[in-house]
């Protein structure tokens, strides 16, 4: 057996072990959602059934970034039944390329068919300012290492996945309509993923700019790229917390990424919360 599929198929045991103990053994989550910075208090919003810290997992990677919690949390967003990453895992952090998605495939392999992809990110577009919140339609991983890098998982997907149309159309399309009836503005535009954990240099930023990137980060795609590979519906939203490097005098810093990700953070939860509720998965 691929050890990668063996790993993930202990940690989903861990989970499965986790729900009966917890009394929830018949949750199975419809939903997956990636608290990035910013939404990292989403789950108080949420009917909380139970929560399991990544370190009771074996084997499973640790998130080490300030406002990235580190736990799963079980529950519902209205009637919708979501598992919810309460922090991440980047690449950065030192981790291989198959742990920093592990925790994607096991949402999956736990039964979730749509992937919520939130972050915050640097905005490289004239209108992608602080604060604001940007629809992800495509990415630009070509910084970071393919999850799919190696052996193919053959019980997750194909060899050579398709990627036309990772951020998928009809989940856009139901959040477009869902940020226009709440009155948020919703520009849209590519994501591109850096390694980190070093913020972008100024051409680094212009040359996200040329490839047509609107906002640039430190994850995500590479999420994405598992979830589409295993069959999973992905869609995403991108908290702008600040100019990309080279767009402004003011040096880049985590805390000026939060405190922007904390100003857009009322906005940022209606906007996940309803969305979530008329993708209709109840």
């Amino acid at each position: 057996m691929n050890p990668i599929y063996e790993k993930l198929l202990k940690c989903k045991q861990s989970i499965i072990d986790f729900q009966k103990n917890a009394g929830i053994a018949d949750f199975k989550p419809k939903l997956a959602l990636v608290l990035g910075s910013g939404l990292g208090d989403y789950a108080e919003t949420m009917k909380i059934c139970a929560e399991l810290d990544y370190a009771e997992i074996d084997g499973f990677p640790q998130s080490t970034v300030e406002g990235h919690a580190g736990k799963f949390v079980f529950g519902y967003v209205e009637d919708v039944p979501v598992i919810c990453m309460k922090g991440r895992v980047h690449f950065y952090e030192g981790y291989h390329i198959s742990d920093v998605v592990l925790p994607i495939r096991l949402m999956g392999l736990l039964g979730a068919e749509i992937l919520f992809l939130t972050n915050a990110s640097g905005g490289i577009g004239a209108d992608m300012k602080a604060g604001t919140l940007m629809l992800i339609t495509d990415h630009i991983s070509s910084f970071v290492t393919n999850p799919l890098t190696g052996a193919n998982v053959d019980e997750l997907g194909t060899r050579f996945p398709d990627m036309s149309t990772v951020y998928r159309p009809e989940l856009n399309d139901i959040i477009r309509v869902t940020a226009a009836s709440l009155n948020i503005p919703l520009p849209e535009g590519i994501y591109g993923q850096a390694a980190g954990p070093s913020f972008e240099t100024p051409a680094e930023v212009m040359m996200f700019k040329a490839m047509g990137a609107s906002a640039v980060g430190m994850s995500t795609a590479v999420e994405a790229i598992a979830a589409n590979h295993m069959g999973m519906k992905v869609c995403g939203v991108s908290c702008v917390c600040n100019p990309a490097a080279g767009l402004s005098e003011t040096p880049l810093t985590h805390e000026e990424v939060q405190e922007a990700a904390n100003e857009a953070a009322p906005r940022f939860k209606k906007l996940v919360t309803e969305s979530i509720k008329a993708f209709k998965l109840t």
